[in-house]
């Protein structure tokens, strides 16, 4: 990855005049008096952008990467110090990104004029080694202080940057979520044999160990600086206690703003004290483009941040690079597949929050149907249950044609399925596992959806499932479980039986959570590999929509209860229609 030599040429990639650097190096009166305009101080804007995700086709209001380089063009012109950063979660989202894992994306935030970033988790969706190629990639360093590499003790990106802009010296200190590993996938951050962590990113259960790492950094940037800027993928959800945004400020001294993500929060402005009592400003754009922030850092230390939502300019070069790879991706997977009757949800259509992680929605059985589907009929092999992490799930689908490209927005990240041979006991433990936060308020992406079987969740009943301190299962529930009445469907006889945790099943589901230790799912070690790397995620649910019947005149399928190859099935739990699902997961 890339790393600076020294310091003269981590000056010089700041952008610092020859004269400044003389000054820094102390060569006498002459050289001093050569820098005045560098010493001579005007405010400096700071525009970013976090959880973009590849939301690269959105329309009027909303903005693009072309809007972005125009905005950071348009304070150039007006003779304004600017930077551009993010913070993270830019690769990873929609087919735009993972159609070339996210090449595309970079060349665009090249072409913006990026000068910044840190890591989101889903930076890491598509393996380290990739993640490694995308910093090369880049034009822009990314910062990290808390990402070790355990073989060499080392941090494996800087942990700092420091720019000098507007007569003054500006430092950012990088800062990742330690919910990386698991809500990326763990197995690309150990070895091969997924027996040893080659890599870590320090958190610690009570928070410590992030807080000393990003303290550490914070005294090393304070060092002749204006301002200290973390750049963050933490959020401020409950969920990630003790790794929030917030925490982190509380429980540090010497930053004076936190430019976030993660959360997806809208956060134009937030007043955090720190240890000492000293006010920071937080500050989070929400996602998708929807906002660029924009910070203003004046000469007498006070600091501004607002949320830009529109912004009419386009940069013409950039503007032709995303319609050309739009117009590409499309090309290829804008071939129709089936014709929807009815909306699929992943959020609730009434409050808008996003439900599949924390209950049952109709996109949710679907997803998971297509993968019981895909084994029992097109494999032809026995599968008994079939479980999908609704974290995995991404889109809304409104009624009307689907194509390729639909399946792969509501899939995108590029898992595979596979079938294991699993015990009852794994199946009640996995469910546990994933129920652990369900009716708490907290969004889990590890929340199971299933197909042939059902369970109620029980939510009055305290979790009591152990996790290590990456947030990896480490056992069963200690007390009593939370999951009760799970039943698995019967296919000869149609009935929903009991679980048995002495029998084995035929489980399907992605690599990811099966076999990866997706979302900390790690209960399915030792299970027997049934078959592995059939289909892709986004094909094997096309695959199933290929299957529905009420075929038009076009030749497409209509998707619906009735027209589903499951519909056949005596006694199996199907109704599309409901946005909640046909009641296969019940909450008590």
């Amino acid at each position: 990855m890339k790393q600076f030599i020294s310091r003269r040429s981590f000056m010089k990639a700041a952008g610092v005049s020859a004269a400044a650097m003389a000054l820094a190096a102390g060569v006498g009166t002459q050289a001093a008096d050569a820098c005045l305009p560098f010493l001579k101080k005007a405010p400096v804007t700071i525009l970013y952008t976090n959880d973009v995700h590849t939301y690269i086709d959105n329309a009027s209001p909303e903005m693009t990467y072309a809007s972005v380089a125009a905005l950071k063009q348009s304070y150039q012109a007006a003779g304004q110090e600017v930077l551009l950063v993010d913070a993270g979660d830019h690769v990873q989202g929609t087919a735009y990104g993972s159609m070339d894992k996210g090449a595309s994306i970079i060349q665009l935030m090249n072409a913006a004029g990026y000068d910044l970033a840190t890591f989101g988790n889903h930076e890491f969706d598509y393996g380290m080694d990739r993640a490694k190629e995308i910093v090369e990639e880049a034009d822009f360093p990314y910062i990290a202080c808390n990402f070790i590499d355990l073989e060499t003790n080392k941090k494996v990106v800087p942990a700092i940057r420091r720019f000098f802009v507007g007569g003054m010296s500006i430092a950012f200190v990088g800062v990742m979520t330690p919910e990386t590993i698991t809500k990326s996938t763990p197995a690309c951050f150990m070895d091969e044999t997924q027996s040893k962590y080659l890599y870590n990113i320090e958190g610690g259960e009570d928070g410590q160990a992030l807080y000393d790492s990003v303290q550490k950094a914070i005294n090393q940037a304070r060092i002749l600086s204006d301002y200290v800027i973390g750049l963050g993928h933490l959020g401020v959800d409950a969920s990630s206690s003790p790794w929030t945004s917030r925490e982190v400020i509380a429980h540090t001294t010497g930053f004076d703003a936190f430019i976030d993500g993660h959360s997806h929060t809208e956060l134009p402005y937030e007043e955090v004290k720190d240890a000492s009592g000293k006010t920071v400003v937080l500050t989070q754009t929400g996602n998708y483009l929807q906002n660029i922030g924009r910070m203003t850092l004046g000469t007498d230390g006070t600091i501004t941040s607002e949320l830009i939502s529109s912004f009419d300019g386009r940069d013409g070069t950039v503007e032709a690079m995303q319609a050309d790879w739009i117009d590409s991706v499309d090309d290829m997977l804008g071939e129709k597949i089936a014709y929807a009757d009815i909306n699929f949800y992943i959020n609730d259509p009434n409050k808008g929050n996003r439900l599949i992680r924390s209950e049952e929605t109709n996109l949710g059985d679907f997803v998971a149907d297509g993968i019981y589907c895909y084994f029992n009929e097109i494999e032809e092999l026995n599968c008994d249950i079939a479980i999908m992490n609704g974290g995995g799930i991404r889109a809304d689908e409104y009624a009307g044609y689907w194509s390729f490209k639909t399946c792969k927005e509501i899939s995108p990240f590029g898992n595979v399925a596979c079938l294991m041979e699993v015990t009852g006991r794994q199946i009640q433990d996995a469910l546990e596992f994933g129920a652990r936060y369900a009716g708490s308020g907290q969004e889990n992406g590890g929340f199971l959806q299933v197909a042939g079987a059902s369970y109620e969740i029980h939510t009055s009943v305290p979790n009591t499932v152990p996790t290590d301190e990456k947030g990896v299962w480490a056992g069963s529930a200690t007390g009593t479980p939370r999951v009760q009445n799970v039943r698995i469907y019967n296919k000869q006889t149609g009935v929903y039986e009991p679980l048995d945790p002495n029998r084995t099943y035929a489980m399907a589901g992605m690599n990811y959570t099966l076999r990866n230790l997706g979302d900390g799912f790690a209960m399915f070690d030792g299970a027997k590999l049934i078959k592995d790397y059939v289909s892709e995620d986004y094909l094997v649910m096309a695959s199933y929509a290929m299957m529905f019947g009420g075929v038009d005149a076009e030749g497409l399928g209509h998707l619906n209860s009735a027209n589903s190859p499951l519909a056949d099935y005596p006694g199996y739990l199907l109704h599309y229609e409901n946005p909640r699902g046909a009641g296969r997961i019940v909450l008590r």
